[in-house]
């Protein structure tokens, strides 16, 4: 059955984040994420630790972290602590890097190095002894704690390859169910050819949700994210060619200038990169309309492999987007399909 994620911005004052987790969870969210990008916003891990000490059962985790800005033995020492503050809730969601490293005036990290952070930190968390910078080591007092999964975001295929190879759970930042199936071709594939079970592998998709029947004010409220997106589509075809990806990821930024991405406004409403963006894409990418056309797109994006679904809550009325979700949508997805 499908479980419900919200990603809430670590903007200041903390107690904001604090409180529309706890609003999650008493609808029905079984997930709680936050962004890491530590110029932008506040640092997430004390409000991980805030959240963790202020919910009861909602998971936690990164969406995402990356191995440049926060070393691997750091993060895996981290999130087994919160493991044990949380009493087994967390979850490591870890990428490439994209707004945390660009605005320090670095680049994402590449994929060989990345690979063998996400394998090291695996071991690492769950108590289990790595390999890393020459030295064998071992976080000795996390083995008695739960497991912590984690999950890999990634939109092309040497990172899907890597999610397959080495990951509990794939993110996938977007919502279009022929996309998303793509990605999860990918990620099973290169599982299935590496010896694991790969329906074990978790599916996340991650996108903005509005709820009404304006489709302008919704689009308006979401524009940003497409935008956001094109910076990994930008970085997926200088290393790939077109035919490689599908087409309906890649044509849309055919009509975009990547220079005008402002890391300023990255995942504000309003934001004036997300101008480029036609309201088609919005729809494409994000999840809009009554909560009727949101069951509706949820059904057909679980067909495509989706577990959970995961609202980035960065437009306005994010209280009536919980109640909604929490006393329509989830109810009615709880259900058998009809």
């Amino acid at each position: 059955m499908l479980s419900f994620g919200v990603t809430v911005l670590p903007d200041p004052p903390y107690t904001r984040l604090v409180e529309l987790m706890q609003l999650a969870e008493q609808h029905g969210f079984g997930y709680g994420w936050t962004y890491d990008s530590h110029v932008l916003w506040q640092d997430p891990y004390p409000l991980l630790t805030a959240t963790a000490l202020g919910t009861s059962s909602l998971k936690l985790g990164l969406n995402v972290t990356n191995p440049g800005t926060r070393e691997p033995t750091v993060t895996a020492s981290a999130f087994a602590t919160l493991q044990d503050i949380s009493g087994g809730r967390m979850v490591i969601g870890i990428g490439r890097g994209d707004s945390a490293r660009r605005t320090i005036g670095q680049q994402p990290v590449k994929v060989a190095e990345f690979e063998r952070a996400v394998a090291a930190i695996r071991d690492l968390v769950n108590g289990r002894p790595t390999h890393w910078n020459d030295t064998d080591i071992r976080l000795e007092w996390a083995q008695e704690l739960p497991p912590v999964p984690i999950y890999v975001a990634g939109y092309g295929p040497r990172v899907l390859a890597v999610a397959g190879r080495h990951a509990d759970g794939v993110i996938i930042q977007l919502a279009d169910p022929d996309i998303v199936e793509w990605i999860v071709g990918q990620v099973r594939a290169a599982a299935e050819e590496a010896g694991r079970d790969s329906h074990q592998i978790s599916v996340m998709a991650c996108a903005p949700a509005y709820v009404g029947d304006d489709r302008a004010e919704a689009c308006e409220e979401v524009r940003w994210f497409p935008a956001m997106v094109s910076n990994h589509v930008f970085d997926l075809l200088s290393k790939h060619d077109k035919s490689e990806l599908p087409s309906a990821l890649t044509h849309y930024v055919e009509r975009m200038e990547r220079e005008r991405y402002d890391y300023s406004e990255h995942s504000r409403v309003g934001a004036k990169h997300g101008q480029q963006v036609s309201d088609d894409t919005c729809e494409q990418f994000c999840v809009l309309g009554t909560a009727e056309q949101h069951v509706a797109k949820l059904r057909r994006l679980e067909q495509a492999g989706v577990d959970q679904w995961n609202i980035y809550l960065m437009t306005h009325d994010q209280e009536r987007t919980l109640h909604v979700y929490g006393d329509e949508i989830i109810p009615e997805l709880a259900k058998a399909p009809a």
